[in-house]
């Protein structure tokens, strides 16, 4: 089933790339024109409609949002220049949370996901309830950056993307204007989806395109279950071959040394095989009283702890001090969070195999 699940979440990733290239692509040929929109205080809206190439500038119009729908109605050139614009929507400072962050410079490369675990301490909303984003990181004191981050309740825009969807636009984002203590303010994007395909000629496009895409990710999918399916079989009954040749071999060498060495060949497998309860034993006498560890997980000769404490690098030279573990290292980037007084560390180490007592 597993394996179902990744075919089916790869074949809609790949669906979403090839019909957003070709919405890129229409949207390059079919030029859709920009609307600006500011949310006052009060829940108005002023609409704005710079002049482009084939159309001229509008007079600015003000609103508000009745059951869905402008109030008062749109002139029949404002409704028009809705149709397959591009709208751009800046929130009122009043309706978005700002707060400043901090990471280590080597969580760069992974500041969405880092962000996203966060969300829920960072707002008071889950993740799935929130709409959010980051200005561009600056470089900071201590090999660490900055960014500022800004979030809202879906709530707050769902109105106004249903009165964009309404109006027939093709796209709506929304955007932030914030700040954080003295910095400047900074414009940050919250949200941005496709409501159209761009072009009346090019909207079937990328629906063709899925239903194709569709047959042969389908005709892929069957020879790679088959595949799999035959791939499975034989590493079963080659699995089962060499469970039946390791049986053989053991009894062969209890046959031929006698019972005593099969007893030794238990006890020395009980000394070589590393206990989850010494483990934890050792990893408490070899990190200081300040760190504390929230996940443990042994996979083999290995061990993965993750936890805060004071000053992370210095765990690394604790566990390798320590003669039950060796080659420690850090599998992921050190964080601090801004509500956090530690660093959150993850590091792996090696296992040494003796558990047992020396003879």
């Amino acid at each position: 089933m597993s394996l179902i699940a990744e075919l089916k979440e790869l074949f809609s990733e790949w669906i979403a790339v090839v019909a957003g290239t070709v919405d890129v692509v229409a949207a390059r040929l079919v030029r859709s024109r920009r609307i600006l929109i500011d949310q006052g205080e009060e829940g108005t809206l002023t609409a704005t409609a710079p002049a482009t190439n084939n159309a001229p500038a509008l007079p600015e119009r003000s609103f508000s949002v009745l059951n869905g729908r402008p109030d008062p109605p749109l002139s029949p050139g404002w409704a028009a220049a809705f149709r397959g614009s591009r709208v751009e929507m800046n929130l009122s400072a009043s309706q978005v949370l700002a707060s400043p962050l901090d990471f280590p410079s080597q969580a760069g490369d992974f500041l969405d996901g880092m962000i996203r675990s966060q969300v829920d301490c960072l707002t008071p909303w889950s993740v799935n309830d929130v709409v959010f984003g980051w200005s561009t990181p600056t470089p900071a004191a201590n090999a660490r950056i900055e960014m500022t981050f800004a979030a809202t309740s879906k709530n707050k825009v769902h109105p106004l993307l249903k009165l964009a969807q309404m109006l027939d636009a093709g796209s709506v984002a929304f955007y932030a204007t914030v700040s954080t203590g003295t910095e400047p303010a900074v414009r940050i994007k919250l949200f941005d989806q496709r409501l159209q395909s761009s072009g009346g000629l090019l909207a079937n496009i990328p629906r063709l395109l899925r239903n194709f895409l569709l047959a042969a990710g389908v005709a892929a999918a069957a020879s790679l279950l088959i595949a799999a399916y035959l791939d499975s079989a034989m590493e079963s009954q080659q699995s089962e071959l060499q469970h039946q040749i390791s049986q053989r071999r053991a009894a062969l060498r209890l046959d031929s040394n006698g019972s005593g060495s099969g007893l030794g060949l238990l006890a020395k497998r009980k000394q070589n095989t590393p206990s989850s309860v010494m483990v934890l034993e050792a990893i408490s006498r070899a990190l200081p009283d300040t760190t504390y560890v929230t996940e443990l997980r042994i996979e083999g000769d290995k061990v993965q702890i993750v936890g805060m404490t004071q000053d992370a690098p210095s765990l690394v030279r604790l566990l390798e001090q320590s003669p039950q573990f060796s080659r420690a290292t850090f599998f992921a980037p050190t964080t601090r969070a801004a509500n956090e007084t530690g660093e959150r560390f993850h590091i792996e180490a090696h296992i040494t195999a003796y558990f047992g007592i020396a003879t």
